[in-house]
């Protein structure tokens, strides 16, 4: 029986007060975050960590001190392994802070698997997030010589069991805020700068067919709802709307708000701090009768399962990456779509 090994590719996050500062320097030292020649990029890097890992710091000291991340995605890979059928192993790879990259190959290499299948947990392709992090893999993957046939899933924003899970977790908060009047359903997604977008990063439209996929299985003819974009740094200027300007209009129409982090699939400091907290006292400022938050996907049975469909067809699939549809799943103005690229390492 053939060993297979799952890659899960997340963002990270520092695990100490002290690993915040070099965990921002690993971000923004990203040339898919700040795209510059290599020794501008590492001078803006430092100075962007030294000047923002105060801030940060209180950030994550609000939650403990540290990100919940790497325990989380550990859940999920337990619970991927035990929904696999065969002698499958998920292995995390975290892009920013540990276990990096370089330390899952060589893991990896020592299981001795046959088949290797890279499954991002960013279910909307992002040129600044599942590129990032499958292109570093190629290179340390053969830099290491780890050479085992390798298939990627490059994303799936509307994978059936995700869309069931996020509704089953909608429901019962869109009926809570019920009790407070018609609740107004606000899909919240991490923004990108606009010159991202207009490069032909397919973000925006697949975060927009999850929303819409979700509000359709939600089965509500007359609900109210709206796509917005949360966690804007820097001058540049971003998509939206934001999820503050939305939630300031809701406070004008009195509606009561339903939050649900559509593009995170995991409990950090973007749902736990600036959902939770940061909007929570926003919503209180701008009026909101209620403001309920719908958590983020983490271990649901219809989630997991989504997962282990996806590792399924893309072992038997012969593309490679491979979306949910088994090939191009964007339209054709999206030339970020991986599949729109050369089949070579780092141009994914």
């Amino acid at each position: 029986m053939s060993r297979t090994a799952i890659v899960f590719f997340n963002l990270g996050g520092p695990d100490s007060p002290e690993a915040v500062k070099p965990f921002l320097f690993n971000l923004f030292n990203d040339p898919c975050i700040i795209g510059v020649p290599t020794p501008v990029r590492y001078l803006l890097a430092k100075l962007i960590s030294a000047r923002r890992a105060p801030v940060a710091r209180e950030i994550y000291g609000r939650i403990g001190g540290k990100s919940p991340l790497l325990e989380l995605t550990q859940e999920q890979a337990k619970a991927l392994e035990e929904a696999m059928d065969g002698e499958t192993k998920v292995f995390i790879a975290m892009r920013y802070w540990h276990p990096m990259t370089e330390e899952t190959v060589a893991a990896v290499k020592a299981w001795k698997p046959d088949q290797v299948v890279l499954l991002p947990l960013y279910p909307q392709y992002s040129t600044t997030t599942s590129k990032s992090s499958i292109g570093l893999w190629r290179q340390k993957a053969a830099a290491a010589g780890l050479e085992v046939p390798t298939r990627t899933i490059c994303c799936y924003p509307t994978a059936p069991g995700m869309i069931e899970a996020f509704a089953a977790l909608i429901a019962p908060k869109l009926d809570e805020a019920a009790a407070h009047g018609r609740p107004r359903l606000l899909f919240s997604a991490h923004g990108l700068p606009k010159k991202v977008i207009a490069a032909g990063d397919p973000y925006q439209w697949q975060v927009e067919q999850s929303s819409a996929a979700v509000v359709s299985a939600l089965n509500r003819p007359d609900l109210d709802w709206a796509v917005c974009y949360q966690s804007r740094v820097g001058p540049l200027e971003w998509i939206g709307p934001s999820t503050e300007a939305e939630l300031k209009r809701a406070g004008q129409d009195k509606v009561p708000v339903v939050v649900v982090p559509i593009a995170f699939v995991s409990e950090h400091s973007e749902t736990l701090v600036e959902l939770d907290i940061e909007y929570g006292e926003l919503a209180h400022e701008v009026g909101i009768p209620a403001y309920l938050r719908v958590p983020a996907l983490g271990s649901h049975p219809a989630f997991i399962r989504a997962l282990a469909d996806l590792v399924g067809k893309a072992d038997g699939s012969s593309c490679d990456p491979c979306s949910q549809a088994g090939g191009r799943l964007c339209p054709s103005q999206f030339g970020g779509c991986p599949n729109a690229q050369p089949a070579s390492g780092e141009s994914r």
